[in-house]
């Protein structure tokens, strides 16, 4: 019977079948295998050193880490310049679990809520903003819809737990609900002496913050702090950017501004520039013994409003500009230093003197004759020329040099951006010297005057104008500036008080160009100054055609414009201040530098004075409280409108949390001020003729003497403020 070898076949040809396919299993891995040596070989030999560059590459990226910013401080640590975090609120109307049918239902409450707080769009403008958006496909809906910008955290922790709908879902991922914080600078003050604080912004090599303008420009260094670095390196989690060098904050700069009188002196030259319907003005309030800058002040037209208003614009108190006759005290102090001006000597004026055959120098209110002593008190042109010449007629360049003995030119380095020196020709015509001696043909800035007179109120020593008077490390360490000095001798005390009794004449003599500012509360003593306004260049000629600058150009004065200055110290027995104001074209009947600039500063020093900031300070004791003293009052305003205002937006109804005092018209009794802001109550009980002094911020809580109480004109009324 034969065999049947099928089987033994079958099973021969599976065999092979398996032993080619792991043949070429293992073929297969040993050219991977022999490819992975290769490349490995390539790898860490024949390309090493490029592959160890591009590693070093990678983890050598670095991140720049922004410091924060230092503060800018008053004298008393009040907070001028800080960073803030804002907050710009906004929804992704695509989250992950996004309550679509919720927010349907809450948007007509929301809408209402949002209007209210963030205008200018009403109710009715959200629900289209939204509603716009709701009427989209999921896919096309914003992701950052926004809400409100620039807000403070507690208004987003508001929007966050109090407005409809996002308080009734806490989580992020069913509201959408989410904000984008970044630090900004902040001036709580706002506009107050904004030009000497300064402003920051980009600069235009990188996106860093740095100082554009001020003290927030000229101590930059200081401010700005040590920029921190970020190395990328490896993690758990894959490459991210680590904390290599930490970023050191900036130094916060203590200034010398006081708020009080800052406020005082903005006020005071704003309410004189609308007045005289002026172009600008620029102030400086200096304390005589250290230099301290206490206020500054410069303030001009705003072109853009439609109604008169004046604005912080260009820092024109470092900008040099013709003084006028305030000059003639420098140029006095030079003649008695020299040796030439004698007091007791007389010179013939009258009213027009044709010095060297040019055109007439002339006096406007100067007698026939008179004494260099009374030169000052009368401003007369005449007598400073007649004065002068003779000793300068050889070499008329001598007039400078024995200014910059005195360290006129000197640069003071205050810390206020762009300061400018005085400007006076090195080697001028005799012609030109005898304009200069009276205040045309220079240019010199307000800053430049202000420190002069301080020098002569402070017998003579010249202390060096600063504007910070210390430092705190980023470890909150404090440290002082010393006050320093441009001379500690600029002239005699013996000339310093000859001196400053002529200025004395000017406000107090028979002849004083200033007697308008005389009063028995503070003596004040300085010097008037009037200057034609000099034409500028102009850019394109009648034609509107471009001028070239190099082609010569003759100047000259705007006929009928005048810029007025007035420079003076106070008290006169006891300097303690010095102050400039400058207004640059004032109409009538503000033309005259007593009666506007003059003004200001008389002002500033009586409302100074009824502070008790001249003098020290009186005890106050607060009046006891009985049972019929009234409660503390949240808010209370003169102004009806203010209260109905106040009242309807904490929603009081009928209640009467907010009262409005009833002014005494009494004459001899004291005013009811409680509860008022402070401005309030000093604009009503200086208008009565009391002084005030206050203690405390806020609102007035308690007065003495009581309301009702019998007090006269000229007494001192005492305000405790307190902010709940």
């Amino acid at each position: 019977m034969p065999v049947n070898n099928t089987p033994r076949k079958n099973a021969g040809t599976k065999q092979q079948y398996t032993v080619g396919r792991f043949t070429l299993i293992f073929t297969v891995c040993v050219a991977v295998a022999v490819a992975i040596a290769v490349n490995l070989f390539k790898t860490t030999v024949v390309h090493a050193d490029a592959w160890n560059h591009m590693g070093d590459s990678t983890l050598a990226s670095v991140k720049p880490i922004y410091p924060t910013r230092g503060e800018i401080l008053a004298s008393d640590g009040s907070i001028l310049a800080t960073n803030i975090y804002y907050h710009t609120v906004m929804m992704d109307l695509r989250a992950e679990s996004f309550k679509i049918i919720e927010f349907n239902a809450a948007v007509p409450e929301l809408c209402d809520s949002l209007a209210k707080y963030f205008p200018p769009h009403d109710s009715e403008a959200w629900k289209k903003r939204i509603k716009a958006q709701l009427d989209k496909p999921k896919s096309s809906r914003s992701r950052n819809f926004v809400l409100a910008r620039d807000v403070p955290r507690r208004v987003y922790d508001q929007i966050r737990t109090t407005f409809p709908f996002f308080r009734d879902f806490k989580k992020s991922r069913h509201t959408g609900l989410k904000s984008d914080r970044r630090l900004k600078r902040s001036y709580p003050f706002g506009s107050m002496a904004r030009r000497s604080i300064g402003r920051v912004g980009m600069t235009k090599e990188c996106s860093e913050v740095h100082g554009r303008s001020g003290l927030e420009y000229a101590l930059d260094t200081l401010l700005y702090g040590r920029t921190g670095v970020q190395v990328r390196g490896l993690s758990t989690r894959g490459m991210k950017y680590i904390e290599d060098t930490a970023a050191v904050k900036g130094f916060d700069v203590y200034t010398t501004i006081d708020i009080t009188m800052q406020d005082i002196l903005e006020s005071e030259l704003n309410q004189m520039l609308h007045n005289a319907k002026a172009e600008w003005g620029a102030a400086m309030l200096m304390e005589v013994k250290t230099g301290d800058i206490k206020a500054i002040s410069n303030l001009e037209l705003d072109p853009k409003s439609r109604t008169p208003r004046y604005i912080e614009a260009l820092n024109r108190c470092v900008h040099p500009y013709e003084p006028g006759s305030v000059m003639k005290v420098m140029s006095m102090a030079v003649a008695l230093e020299k040796g030439f001006a004698h007091p007791n000597k007389v010179y013939p004026i009258g009213h027009s003197y044709a010095y060297l055959n040019n055109r007439p120098i002339r006096d406007t209110h100067s007698p026939a004759s008179l004494p260099v002593s009374r030169f000052v008190e009368y401003s007369s042109n005449i007598g400073m020329v007649k004065m002068s010449m003779p000793y300068y007629s050889n070499d008329p360049s001598q007039f400078r040099r024995d200014l910059a003995e005195m360290g006129f030119f000197d640069t003071f380095n205050t810390g206020i951006a762009g300061e400018i020196p005085p400007r006076i020709p090195s080697n001028p015509k005799l012609i030109d010297l005898s304009r200069m001696v009276f205040g045309y043909t220079t240019a010199i800035p307000p800053l430049y005057t202000c420190a002069f007179y301080n020098a002569v109120a402070n017998d003579g020593r010249f202390v060096r104008p600063r504007l910070v008077k210390g430092l705190r490390t980023p470890d909150g360490r404090d440290s002082t500036i010393e006050v320093s000095y441009v001379r500690e001798r600029m002239m005699s005390p013996e000339n310093a008080a000859t001196l400053r009794k002529m200025m004395h004449g000017v406000v107090w003599g028979e002849g004083g160009t200033a007697k308008i500012l005389k009063n028995d509360a503070v003596e004040i003593a300085g010097k008037t100054g009037t200057c034609k306004i000099a034409l500028e260049r102009p850019k394109v000629d009648a034609n509107g055609d471009s001028i070239d600058p190099k082609k010569p150009w003759k100047g000259g004065y705007r006929e009928g414009h005048y810029r007025v200055t007035f420079c003076g110290f106070f008290p006169y027995e006891n300097p303690k201040y010095t102050c400039i104001v400058v207004i640059n074209d004032p109409k009538l009947p503000y033309r005259g530098p007593a009666v506007s600039s003059g003004t200001v500063l008389k002002n500033l020093a009586l409302k100074l004075y009824a502070r008790s900031m001249l003098t020290d300070n009186p005890v106050f004791e607060e009046a006891p409280r009985t049972s019929s003293t009234p409660g503390p009052t949240v808010y209370a305003s003169f102004d009806t409108r203010r209260n109905a205002v106040l009242h309807n937006e904490l929603q009081l109804g009928k209640t009467h949390a907010i009262r409005r005092p009833e002014p005494c018209d009494s004459v001899g009794r004291v005013p009811d001020v409680k509860g008022v802001s402070i401005r309030e109550a000093l604009a009503l009980l200086e208008s009565k003729g009391y002084s005030v002094k206050f203690d405390g911020v806020g609102y007035v809580y308690a007065q003495s003497p009581e309301a009702g109480a019998e007090a006269g004109p000229g007494s001192m009324i005492n305000l405790s403020l307190r902010h709940d």
